[in-house]
């Protein structure tokens, strides 16, 4: 696999005098890639249907010349000013009925059909311009979908297309009675058009309602998303690409997916672990300037099975303290080369960092880049030509698959955001804890949809919180030695309990007969070690007990390879569970340091200490914030 850094660049918010040196000085630094345009509709049509091509020609002009390859991005996240005089209704209405207005980014409604075909428009537009112009390598589509919570959308737009959305879904108004059980509480409908939207209701909406709109909701942004892609697939033969974000769970990025040709994120790990992650306070302090040892890997791995054919990349690279988290630390030195490295060994492409030079203006004028405003390098540029230096002297990276397997579902995360049985369920959380059991184990995991139909190939596959078993997941199961639970086929699609009560799997005698979630000083704990947290479900069947509290409650009933969890464990019961199982499967394992990680590739293994000291390992000593990797 071949390896290169990239850069994010704006040169209109530089004088055009400085843009040959900054293409000179990116070539200088190891960067082969540079990303342009995302933000720029207002200087591209600085009126409507008025278009200024001409700095943009001359950008891409310089760049090129200094041997960079282009990607060019739609300009949709950013519509300017004068499109609200064409559009006054585009704009999105959070949940309390205000508008998300114009003076930021991403002001706009997925449901809005003339802000749609305008977005089309423009990505048509400059496909017929730089569609064939060889010097352009790349297409990122829009920009970060979901981010700023941007997703569910309460406007009249969004009521109009769903009421269609669930025309089309149910057919008949009956139906849609019946599968929503709306006879509790009077709640039935004689008519689509009497369908709103689920907020501003006295108590909870019915949770059949609440997660039909979130699955319309990520429908309108696969749709949204497909009016650029058939603008640009036939006029341009580049890939497409679109850049995702850490913990944006509100649309299914698989489904997004589909329709591109690279799957890329921005990863922002210091960011991440102060504003987006659930961890003790002593957890956050220890990885303050490092970020959590599994938040990126685990965005690393998703973002593999969201590319096609594997394909993927990290298109923001975080290099220095960020402006949009509670805090926002400095990285520790070492660390921007880790990430990089870390990113490599899971199969990016390419490692593309936000900026090249910090913005003296506007809102991101504290978040640093790889140069200062007054132009003079940060210390993020030399780890970058560092890690440069060693892809040129370093062979290809090629992958394998992994033995193990997690089951990732974007519909189970609304199906427990919206009836998540008290505070502190969070299925990402949960799936990030099986994710961190399994690392600590020194193993390499792929990460896949629950699409999925063929496991052949993976030892051991784990699919916590799978609210409801699609349809010829349950037979792919059946070769691995298999995890699931807890809240496993708990719900129909339509969120409803199933009868009989789940988890329903052939040759698995297990029902689930109660649960129950526990304040985070209330634990249940395990025979041998560890402890359920959260959520716990009382479980019979004839399916043998192989884990228990110590009041006798079964913790794990399985039958063959096929294993039920009946909570959420703590990390002293992952951590046996994991061991357990693996040995079942055969899968060799190895407890791992604290904070330290491995990627297993068919070329190399590697290593990555994200601790603020040196660690001792296989050998060798990783020095703080340092990376080791060897043949295989």
């Amino acid at each position: 696999m071949k390896r290169a850094l990239g850069v994010c660049y704006y040169p209109e918010h530089w004088p055009e005098e400085m843009w040959t040196q900054d293409a000179a000085h990116m070539a200088e630094a190891g960067i082969s890639w540079v990303r342009i345009g995302e933000f720029a509709w207002s200087r591209l049509e600085p009126s409507a249907g008025v278009f200024t091509f001409d700095w943009l020609d001359r950008a891409i002009e310089v760049l090129s010349n200094a041997g960079l390859k282009i990607i060019l991005g739609t300009p949709t996240c950013t519509p300017p000013r004068r499109m609200l005089e064409q559009f006054p209704d585009m704009l999105a209405l959070d949940a309390q009925g205000q508008p998300r207005k114009f003076g930021a980014r991403r002001h706009y409604c997925f449901s809005h059909a003339g802000y749609r075909a305008a977005s089309g428009r423009i990505a048509e537009i400059l496909g017929d311009r730089y569609g064939r112009d060889t010097r352009i390598h790349g297409w990122q589509i829009d920009n970060e979908y979901g981010c700023h919570d941007t997703v569910l959308s309460y406007s009249d737009a969004a009521r109009d297309a769903f009421r269609d959305w669930l025309a089309a879904r149910y057919v008949t108004v009956e139906a849609l009675n019946a599968a929503w059980g709306n006879v509790f509480w009077s709640m039935e409908y004689g008519d689509f058009d009497e369908i709103d939207l689920p907020n501003l209701t006295v108590t909870q909406p019915n949770p059949s309602h609440e997660l039909a709109f979130r699955r319309f909701s990520s429908d309108q942004v696969v749709r949204y998303h497909e009016v650029q892609v058939a603008a640009l697939r036939v006029r341009t033969d580049r890939p497409l690409i679109h850049n995702y974000m850490g913990r944006v769970l509100d649309f299914d990025h698989f489904e997004v997916g589909a329709a591109l040709d690279i799957a890329s994120w921005d990863s922002y790990p210091i960011g991440f672990l102060s504003d987006r992650l659930e961890a003790s306070a002593a957890h956050k302090i220890r990885y303050l300037q490092q970020g959590d040892p599994d938040m990126q890997g685990f965005h690393h791995d998703l973002y593999r099975a969201v590319g096609k054919e594997g394909r993927w990349w990290v298109m923001e690279q975080q290099p220095g303290p960020v402006n949009w988290a509670p805090f926002n630390p400095a990285p520790l030195p070492g660390m921007v080369r880790l990430w990089s490295w870390e990113a490599f060994a899971h199969g990016a492409e390419v490692v593309s960092y936000f900026r090249w030079r910090q913005a003296p203006f506007a809102q991101e004028q504290m978040h640093a880049g790889l140069r200062r405003p007054d132009d003079a390098p940060a210390p993020g540029l030399a780890e970058v030509t560092q890690v440069a230096r060693e892809i040129a002297q370093m062979p290809d990276i090629a992958l394998q698959q992994a033995e193990v397997a997690l089951i990732f579902d974007y519909p189970s995360e609304w199906a427990w955001t919206t009836l998540p049985q008290g505070q502190g369920f969070s299925y990402f959380a949960l799936m990030l804890d099986a994710y961190r059991a399994l690392r600590a184990q020194g193993l390499s995991i792929d990460i896949l949809p629950s699409t999925v139909r063929d496991l052949s190939g993976y030892r051991l596959v784990l699919a916590p919180g799978l609210a409801t078993l699609p349809d010829g997941l349950e037979a792919a199961l059946t070769g691995a030695v298999t995890l699931i639970g807890p809240r496993a086929n708990a719900v129909t699609p339509e969120i409803s309990i199933p009868l009989p009560m789940g988890p329903n799997l052939a040759g698995l005698d297990v029902t689930v007969t109660q649960v129950e979630t526990l304040p985070p000083q209330i634990a249940r704990t395990v025979k041998g070690g560890g402890a359920l947290h959260h959520w716990v479900e009382t479980l019979e069947g004839t399916a043998q007990t192989s884990y228990e509290t110590d009041n006798g409650q079964a913790v794990v009933k399985h039958t063959g390879n096929l294993h039920y969890l009946a909570g959420w464990p703590d990390a002293t019961l992952w951590a046996r569970l994991v061991a357990d199982l693996a040995k079942q499967a055969g899968v060799n394992t190895r407890e791992m340091p604290e904070g330290v990680r491995l990627r297993a590739t068919q070329t190399h293994v590697f290593a990555f200490n994200y601790n603020a000291e040196a660690v001792a390992f296989d050998g060798v000593t990783i020095p703080p914030a340092g990376v080791h990797w060897w043949p295989v």
